[in-house]
């Protein structure tokens, strides 16, 4: 669908700092852990909540790339990486570094954005009784306006920048980051119809939520209103849809034009990131297109048999690579608060809430294929195995959005809500170890993230190694990775807080996104103290695992001799730099090979 009268980017790319949200001042910044064993104080907006909603937006900022602002509250970070672009003749600073890593991957940060201005439409109102609503418009214009440079042209979109190989090799901080910084593209010969697609749905919910467009009038926020900065956003989505669905070289998923991306963050198909983008758009626009929009939403959706994805024992997760249960959501939700834009389609309201509540139920009677754990984390076999808290932490925000979006009876409203509390619980420290998943908030919560931004080991004379003990060396790491949350424990619910355990520790920019969302919606709710107030310090000590965990990163624990097929992926990483072959033994700093299944 291209869409007539639409202005060259290059005029309507304004600095965003027209408008942008003044900064507090003094800023706020994260307290000690020692903080989280203590109650509320029960006036005004839960302090704790506050705490952890400006906790998580803190994470954004130390994961910042690029000329860092003189306001910049993350005293330990530095200018870096300050040549991404060149090599194209393009300025590609700024963004975000993905994880533990500094490589930057416009398909996971795009869905990242897209799932926090989500959030923002449903509960933005918690962002300003937290007074993080300039955080989130700071972290939010970081992220966005580096899209808007990785967008240079219409067909044109720049969708990660660093090698993996390279980057991999080298454990250490941000001021000696390796170089070449290569920049992969996907354009009109060689696209990449999921990413292109992908980073449309992002700048389109962003643009909805800039434009004042909402989903909850009861809860949303006007704070962020900007009707310069949504055009600016919305021109962005409406040309990289275009692409998508117009490229001359066809549709593909984007590895096949950039293999380098595939490494890390291998796509399986692109029905999804389309239907989810026209939904975005439909919200965003306020004419006719919008029913358009959503027509092709339907079309993609049916086209794409995306509700197989849906049925009990077939049923997807949410995440950076499968948005197919978003879809259903978003819909119902766009169908309840704008009938005329679903006005003359047969996917009416009704039809959203039947496949939304038969996946949502499949879930929370176990009669799909995920199950709890004993300790009552949910798990979904595969896609849970390199990240188990991120599946269930998505699952808790959709079946949150869609309780509170008022969409089904009050019974199941209550069920809903009652299961999405015990996952939010489990992750902020009712668990068999005690511990509060995101770094800095508590005494017990992981200590040992795997990062080398946080860690403080310095190469000697920069070379591209790592330390031959990565959990000894440094002993403790130099700084705190407040708001990161880590990758979570085994299915055993066992976690180690080995810095060497990419799977367990590893923090990344999708990983702290639900939370925010539902940290928000606590606030919006009114509920008591976050969990991990109740978790006395020290308790971990006394429960944590003896032996070695069994993952993709560590095969010590594992019983049987050998390394699976996936093991051997993320451990058999070889860089060749200057004819110096380096080798990743022992799972210390292998890549992160991202599980990308649909089913």
């Amino acid at each position: 669908m291209r869409l007539a009268g639409v202005l060259p980017l290059s005029l309507l790319a304004l600095p965003s700092a027209l408008g942008q949200l003044t900064l507090p001042s003094p800023p706020y910044t994260p307290p000690e852990a020692s903080s989280g064993t203590q109650a509320s104080n029960g006036t005004g907006a839960n302090s704790q909540w506050s705490r952890l909603l400006g906790d998580l937006l803190y994470f954004y900022d130390e994961q910042r790339s690029g000329k860092l602002p003189s306001n910049e509250r993350v005293p330990w970070r530095n200018d870096s990486a300050l040549e991404d672009g060149s090599d194209v003749n393009l300025d590609l600073t700024g963004g975000y570094y993905d994880a533990g890593d500094y490589v930057k991957y416009t398909f996971p940060l795009s869905f990242t954005l897209m799932s926090v201005c989500w959030g923002v439409l449903d509960a933005g109102q918690g962002y300003e009784s937290a007074s993080q609503a300039a955080y989130l418009d700071d972290m939010l214009r970081w992220g966005l306006d580096w899209l808007i440079k990785a967008h240079p042209s219409p067909n044109t979109l720049f969708v990660q920048v660093g090698d993996g190989n390279l980057d991999n090799a080298y454990w250490g901080g941000d001021k000696t980051i390796p170089t070449p910084r290569p920049s992969y593209q996907v354009n009109d010969t060689s696209p990449g119809t999921d990413v292109a697609a992908q980073t449309s749905a992002a700048f389109a919910a962003c643009s909805a939520l800039y434009g004042n467009r909402t989903l909850s009038s009861s809860t949303a926020t006007t704070a962020l209103s900007n009707s310069s900065y949504a055009s600016t956003l919305a021109s962005h989505a409406r040309e990289l849809y275009a692409f998508a669905i117009s490229a001359s070289g066809g549709m593909q998923t984007y590895q096949n034009a950039v293999p380098q991306s595939g490494e890390a963050y291998a796509s399986s198909g692109y029905s999804d990131e389309l239907a989810i983008a026209a939904l975005f758009l439909a919200l965003a626009e306020s004419s006719s297109n919008a029913t358009a929009y959503y027509a092709d939403a339907v079309k993609w959706y049916y086209s794409g048999n995306l509700g197989q994805q849906l049925h009990a024992g077939d049923e997807t997760v949410f995440n950076w690579d499968a948005k197919t249960p978003g879809i259903v959501v978003l819909a119902a939700q766009l169908a309840s608060v704008y009938p005329d834009v679903v006005s003359g389609s047969n996917a009416t309201l009704q039809v959203w809430q039947g496949v939304a509540e038969g996946y949502f139920d499949a879930i929370a009677n176990g009669t799909g294929r995920s199950h709890l754990t004993s300790g009552g984390l949910l798990l979904f076999p595969g896609d849970s195995d390199e990240a188990s808290l991120n599946p269930a932490l998505n699952v808790a925000m959709l079946m949150t959005r869609y309780a509170q979006a008022n969409l089904t009876s009050e019974a199941t409203r209550d069920r809903y809500l009652a299961f999405a509390d015990a996952q939010l619980d489990y992750v902020l420290g009712k668990n068999p170890m005690s511990v509060p998943y995101i770094v800095g908030t508590h005494p017990n919560a992981p200590s040992n993230p795997h990062s080398a931004i946080s860690t403080g080991f310095a190469p000697p004379n920069g070379a591209l190694t790592s330390p031959e003990n990565l959990d000894g060396d440094p002993p403790q790491e130099a700084h705190v990775l407040y708001g990161g949350v880590v990758g979570g424990p085994d299915a055993r619910d066992r976690f180690w807080d080995l810095r060497s355990d990419w799977v367990q520790n590893e923090v990344a920019l999708d990983y702290t996104a639900p939370l925010l969302t539902l940290a928000a919606q606590a606030l919006v709710r009114g509920v008591g103290d976050p969990y991990y107030t109740q978790v006395r310090a020290g308790a971990y000590d006394e429960v944590r695992p003896g032996g070695w965990p069994c993952d993709a990163a560590i095969r010590t624990g594992c019983k049987r001799s050998g390394l699976s097929r996936g093991g051997k992926i993320a451990v058999g990483v070889v860089v060749s730099v200057v004819g110096l072959i380096v080798i990743g033994l022992g799972g210390y700093w292998v890549r992160r090979v991202r599980n990308n299944r649909k089913y």
